[in-house]
């Protein structure tokens, strides 16, 4: 995925999140170094978490360990849950916990359909209580 589409689904994300009454940042520099391992952070009265946000023009994307692991770390000092975000190609954004993602050996995976099992679309996400 190129930096520019990247940047524009966090800011697409950001929006969604910020319209649905939640407070958001965008982390600057996230994924360039372990200490800003969070593409964004969100929360409101009853939720709070740090988010990787990916896209996938295809039904199952692929992670590195290394981002993930840095991701959870980064989670575990701020005090808030981290989850990945997808937006697959014309069917939204969907959240996952990343312990719940695919171990394919030298990285992570997750699919359309296991997100769909196991994860949540927007609107579950942000009535669920973490």
């Amino acid at each position: 995925m190129n930096k520019l589409k990247g940047a524009n689904a966090e800011r697409e994300l950001l929006h969604m999140l910020s319209e649905a009454g939640f407070a958001v940042v965008r982390v600057a520099g996230s994924g360039t170094m372990a200490e800003t391992s969070a593409d964004l952070i969100a929360g409101n009265a009853l939720n709070r978490f740090v988010i990787e946000c990916k896209c996938c023009s295809k039904t199952k994307r692929y992670l590195e360990k290394q981002q993930i692991n840095d991701l959870k770390e980064f989670a575990r000092k701020f005090g808030f849950p981290p989850l990945i975000a997808v937006k697959f190609s014309r069917k939204g954004w969907w959240f996952i916990e990343p312990e719940k993602l695919e171990d394919v050996g030298k990285g992570l995976a997750i699919s359309l359909d296991e997100i769909k099992a196991n994860g949540y679309d927007f609107e579950t996400l942000i009535r669920k209580e973490f």
